[in-house]
C-alpha cells in the first residue's frame, strides 16, 4: 500500500467515524434488546388504551350500537370543552403562524433583497480617499494614533458637510475615469 492511499483511507475513515453509539442496534445485548422492546410496547399500550376508551365513549354518546364503556354527562361534556379549547389553541398557532410568515415575506422583500445598500468597491475607494485626507490634514496614521495629545489649529477644523463633499467630489471623480 502507497503513502498516499494510506492518508486517503485515513482521512475517509475519519469522515465516516460515527459520533454516537446505541448498544440497542449491536450484535448481542439481547438482554437489553428484549427490555428496551418490552417497555416501548408497555409505552405504547398506555398512550392507546385511553385514547381508545375515550374515542368510543365519546362515540357511543352519539351512537347507542357503540357499547358504552363509561357515560357521565361531566365526561362528555369535559371532552367537547377540551376539544374547544385545542381548536382555539390550534387558530391561534395558525394565525401567529400565518402573520410571521406574511411578516417576513415582506420584511425580506424591504431588505434582505436590497442588500447591499452601498457599494463595497466604491467605499473602499472613499475609504483610501478620507484616509489621504486625513493625512494630509492631522499628519499619517502612525502620527495620529501615537501622538499623546493634539491640538488642532482652526484651520483644521472640519466643515459641516466637509466629509460629505469629499465623497461626492471622490464619487465625481470616479464617473469621469
Amino acid at each position: 500500500m502507497t503513502k498516499k492511499s494510506a492518508t486517503s483511507e485515513r482521512d475517509s475513515a475519519k469522515v465516516k467515524q460515527q459520533l454516537y453509539t446505541d448498544a440497542y442496534f449491536e450484535k448481542g445485548h439481547w438482554g437489553l434488546k428484549i427490555w428496551q422492546t418490552l417497555v416501548a410496547i408497555f409505552g405504547w399500550i398506555c398512550v392507546i388504551v385511553p385514547v381508545v376508551i375515550t374515542v368510543t365513549s365519546f362515540w357511543a354518546a352519539y351512537d347507542p350500537k357503540i357499547p358504552h364503556l363509561w357515560s357521565y354527562n361531566e365526561g362528555i361534556f369535559e371532552i367537547k370543552f377540551i376539544g374547544i379549547i385545542l381548536l382555539f389553541a390550534f387558530v391561534m398557532v395558525w394565525l401567529f403562524a400565518v402573520g410571521m410568515t406574511i411578516i417576513q415575506n415582506r420584511k425580506r422583500d424591504r431588505v434582505v433583497e436590497q442588500w447591499p445598500t452601498f457599494n463595497p468597491i466604491n467605499q473602499k475607494k472613499r475609504e483610501t480617499a478620507l484616509e489621504k485626507f486625513m493625512d494630509e490634514r492631522f499628519g499619517d496614521e502612525e502620527f495620529r494614533h501615537n501622538v499623546r495629545t493634539y491640538q488642532v489649529k482652526p484651520e483644521q477644523n472640519l466643515d459641516t458637510d466637509q466629509i460629505h463633499d469629499l465623497y461626492e467630489k471622490h464619487d465625481l471623480n470616479d464617473l469621469d475615469d
